[in-house]
């Protein structure tokens, strides 16, 4: 089973929080840590956005892609 540093469920958070947590949630990751991103669609524009602003400096794996849930393993490098 998957270890995860943490976890964010973004369906529990309004829309204008979501990326805030999810990028406070990955900065506080320690290098080589993972955090699992739950969400009910394909977080593809959040994935530009780490590619923006962490360019070569996390991984990006999904678990399970939909089509109701998408789990994705962001891991800090």
């Amino acid at each position: 089973m998957e270890q995860f540093a943490a976890t964010v469920n973004a369906a529990e958070y309004p829309p204008h929080l979501k990326h805030k947590v999810i990028f406070e949630t990955f900065n506080k990751l320690a290098p080589s840590e993972a955090m699992l991103l739950i969400n009910d669609h394909d977080p593809v524009p959040l994935r530009f956005q780490f590619e923006s602003m962490f360019p070569g400096k996390f991984t990006w794996d999904y678990l399970e892609q939909g089509p109701a849930t998408f789990r994705v393993k962001i891991g800090k490098l």
